[in-house]
């Protein structure tokens, strides 16, 4: 069973906010862990954001709830007014995420049976306890670099295969591939978008990622390799050309990395487009549908390359 940072950080948060507020001798201590947990959050600039709506909705709870017990009194049909009046407050003023921790506060205040400064105080300071201790832990998040990069390496090994196969096939005629390698890039790919997201939430004052660009480029050249497969499945019979297609393909297989080399490839199929366009016209119309496949996958190919030499890599 594996236990994940946000396990760890609620499991060690939620006792330390406990402790403190215990130690300065606060009434409904407890509260304290209660909020500590509720602001523990998988990123950086999702647990300040959270913790900014629990503030803001816990001093607001605080008010309308002097507003109201005092004016109506301790009564159960008091709570029903007062979240009648509070709940859409905190949604005019986009505090929604706040309403459950408010309502521990709403009923502290309730249950006491009078509102004093001394109470107010002290609930004011369990806010600051369990928000403030739940900031802290979020200071630390792990990088996900390492991650990330095993994510480039299995993308980019899957890339390989996919176009070896495609040169196999190209040249041998034969199918014996399983195509596992293409469901599995399409996780991969978005396991790595989840990850980019998660990693820029975790630096607040950053919108751009090393590896957005980059994963954005293999998703889109991903898509194109799906597209060239229908293209060389359809090729039943064996030419020349295909041979030729078939060795470029095995250099681009080779050549997957996350340098740029496009431009010299796009230099061999400009060459390869002018041999295509001198070779002697089909004489078969299986021949004649096989050339015009052979031209489909050179396009997709020129536009999977494209791609890439439009890639610049940030350095954010």
């Amino acid at each position: 069973m594996k236990i994940g940072y946000r396990t760890l950080k609620t499991a060690i948060g939620t006792p330390i906010a406990i402790w403190l507020a215990q130690l300065l001798q606060l009434q409904n201590f407890v509260s304290a862990g209660i909020i500590a947990l509720l602001c523990i959050q998988p990123t950086r600039k999702r647990s300040m954001l959270t913790s900014w709506h629990r503030f803001g909705a816990c001093l607001l709870a605080m008010v309308f709830s002097f507003a109201v017990f005092e004016t109506i009194g301790f009564h159960p049909f008091a709570i029903g007014i007062l979240l009648i009046l509070f709940i859409p407050t905190t949604v005019l003023l986009k505090l929604t995420p706040g309403i459950v921790t408010s309502s521990v506060i709403i009923l502290h205040l309730y249950s006491s049976g009078q509102i004093t400064v001394s109470l107010l105080i002290n609930e004011f300071i369990l806010i600051i306890i369990g928000i403030g201790t739940a900031l802290l832990l979020n200071m630390y998040m792990p990088s996900l670099e390492n991650n990330l990069l095993d994510l480039q390496e299995k993308v980019e090994e899957n890339f390989r295969t996919i176009l070896k196969e495609i040169a196999i096939y190209l040249k041998e005629g034969r199918e014996t591939w399983t195509g596992k390698e293409l469901k599995e890039t399409e996780e991969l790919l978005n396991e790595a978008e989840r990850l980019v997201a998660r990693d820029i939430e975790n630096h607040v004052l950053r919108d751009k990622h090393t590896f957005f660009d980059y994963f954005v480029m293999r998703k889109k050249q991903f898509e194109m390799l799906r597209r060239m497969l229908p293209l060389v499945s359809q090729m039943d019979r064996l030419y020349e050309q295909n041979y030729r297609m078939a060795g470029f393909f095995d250099e681009l297989a080779d050549a997957v990395h996350p340098g740029n080399t496009a431009k010299l490839h796009l230099e061999t199929i400009r060459e390869m487009r002018k041999t295509f366009d001198k070779d002697d016209l089909p004489k078969t119309r299986v021949e004649f549908e096989t050339r015009a496949n052979l031209f489909r996958l050179l396009y997709e190919i020129e536009q999977y390359l494209v791609l890439k030499k439009t890639y610049k890599p940030s350095d954010v």
